[in-house]
């Protein structure tokens, strides 16, 4: 890890917890994305187009668009054919675990902080998610999910909303997350930072809960 684990102080009132990576176990340091695109049929020689391709609506899905409006986009453009009832949605849930090497960490902030999740999720994800029990029993003080407030990380729009609801100065939020983009664009806010490394979750979840 990199200074992105430094926390300039330690007095900060709320915390926002990341979802895929962080509290939940997503496609971070899986190969659980290739797994997903064997499964649709694309090709070995089309892997860098598709990836692309989903690139260009990230943004959209994490805000407005139903993840499952790809598919006829998808079949046409890779020339592939998924069964009728395929779901896109379900397709990336399904592979989604409980990271519950950090339920111990969440419950001890939880104690001393007003917490929250912070996180980008395509629409009706979030409750995929719950139905499956992936989350810790916990109750959030505030939920930003990006399909909800129509604005997704690392744009400026949502850390400011996520800051309007925390109810706090901005140096008073420590935000964990994954994502170096992520974590450089709350640090514009003035946020305290800290890097999740999902390839060592051992070694971030010893690190948090000395820092808590």
């Amino acid at each position: 890890m990199n200074n992105m684990n430094l926390i300039k102080t330690k007095n900060f009132k709320f915390i926002y917890f990341d979802v895929g990576g962080v509290v939940i176990k997503d496609f971070s340091g899986t190969d659980n994305w290739q797994k997903l695109k064997n499964e649709l049929g694309i090709k070995p020689h089309d892997i860098e187009k598709f990836d692309n391709f989903f690139d260009s609506y990230e943004e959209e899905v994490c805000t407005t668009r139903d993840i499952n409006t790809l598919i006829p986009l998808i079949e046409k453009e890779f020339e592939i054919k998924l069964p009728e009832n395929y779901n896109f949605l379900n397709a990336f849930v399904d592979k989604f675990e409980r990271n519950e090497s950090i339920w111990e960490v969440l419950n001890k902030a939880k104690e001393k902080y007003k917490v929250g999740l912070l996180t980008n999720m395509y629409p009706n994800m979030f409750s995929a998610i719950s139905k499956r029990r992936l989350f810790p029993n916990i109750d959030w003080d505030v939920v930003v999910d990006s399909s909800v407030v129509k604005a997704c990380k690392p744009n400026k729009e949502i850390f400011d909303i996520a800051e309007e609801k925390a109810k706090v100065k901005p140096s008073e939020i420590l935000f964990i997350d994954n994502g170096k983009k992520h974590l450089e664009a709350a640090k514009l806010n003035s946020w305290q930072i800290f890097l999740y490394d999902s390839k060592n979750i051992v070694e971030s979840n010893s690190k948090l809960a000395e820092l808590l």
